[in-house]
């Protein structure tokens, strides 16, 4: 094990992960499974909670999985096929224009949350600057046209349908910029985790089929396991969180818009499917649902899994932070302007 840790060191790459921290990685879908079968073991009639939380599980894999594989389909194709000198021209733009461009450039992609994110590690790796690319990670799930249209489409016939669609465009236009901005000041290496796969195949001379789809496979391997932990830890508390708890909140302008905020992180949505959860919430004000549509696509549960694991020590926290302040600023300021 020493030889292959030395070896391994000496390639550039980071030395294999002991088989205790492998185990790690998979203990919140291990205690999934261990609780299911002593309750199933002990008393079956009383586990209608598991089988409901199990439900949900399956409903985010089946939601989120498709999209994970189209990024990853996206992804494999700019490493493969796009030449790294077209980002680093792109990247030596300056940041005023870098940002919004990166930011519409999103609009082109009609790829999920997840998805979009080993996107965003691909072209940090291929050039372009780390603003930019979180910038267009934050930006892409909200303002491509598959979501646009799914949101008109939850808000058709309502008077506030021109609100919801420009509304979610601009809000997740800007705060997508302002968050780059923010996140983004460090330097790709110290951003990103370090991945053997990314040293190993660097200068790999193999045919580009082979290339392509060992990049898919290992995009859609790494994204899966931190996918199948977010979905695990999101199906857990949507089971245990009352519905009636945010009937109460309706009424209350600041702490609605922070509860809709909450929600959105808890149930960990698809940024296609939740306008239509959010419209159903008819009690809840326009600037609340707004915060609901565009916080949850960029920060959810699932997400905060595939933070951890592709980006560095504290990129959770100060996204956490700057898109939840930003969006709540940007609420109140709907939930006044809006009669």
């Amino acid at each position: 094990m020493a030889v292959r840790t030395e070896r391994a060191v000496e390639r550039g790459s980071p030395p294999p992960a002991p088989p205790s921290a492998r185990i790690g990685r998979w203990w919140p879908v291990l205690l999934l499974v261990a609780v299911a079968l002593v309750l199933r073991l002990v008393n079956p009639g009383s586990v209608a909670w598991l089988q409901n939380m199990f439900v949900v599980f399956g409903s985010l894999m089946v939601e989120a999985v498709p999209f994970v594989a189209l990024g990853a389909f996206v992804s494999a194709t700019i490493e493969v096929f796009v030449p790294p000198s077209v980002f680093a021209r792109i990247g030596r733009l300056p940041r005023a224009f870098q940002l919004p461009a990166a930011a519409m450039v999103g609009m082109a992609f009609p790829v999920c949350e997840c998805g979009s994110v080993p996107v965003a590690r691909r072209l940090a790796r291929k050039g372009l600057t780390p603003a930019a690319a979180v910038t267009f990670m934050l930006a892409a799930p909200i303002v491509n046209p598959v979501v646009i249209a799914s949101t008109y489409v939850a808000y058709r016939g309502r008077d506030i349908v021109g609100v919801m669609v420009f509304g979610r465009l601009a809000l997740g236009f800007a705060i997508a910029i302002i968050v780059g901005w923010v996140v983004g000041r460090k330097r790709a290496d110290d951003l990103l985790r370090a991945r053997r796969a990314e040293v190993a195949h660097h200068d790999d001379e193999r045919g580009r089929a082979t290339r392509f789809f060992g990049h898919l496979t290992g995009d859609l391997v790494f994204m899966g396991r931190f996918l199948i932990v977010g979905a695990a830890a999101a199906a857990a508390i949507q089971t245990f969180v009352p519905q009636t708890f945010l009937d109460g909140l309706a009424s209350l302008p600041v702490l609605s818009i922070v509860a809709m905020m909450v929600l959105a992180y808890v149930l960990s949505l698809c940024s296609e499917s939740d306008a239509f959860v959010a419209a159903s919430f008819v009690q809840f004000s326009a600037a609340a649902q707004l915060a609901f549509l565009v916080f949850g696509p960029m920060v959810d549960t699932k997400l905060s899994a595939l933070y951890l694991g592709t980006f560095g020590r504290g990129f959770l926290r100060t996204v956490v932070i700057a898109v939840g302040s930003t969006t709540l600023v940007a609420a109140l300021w709907v939930e006044v302007l809006l009669p």
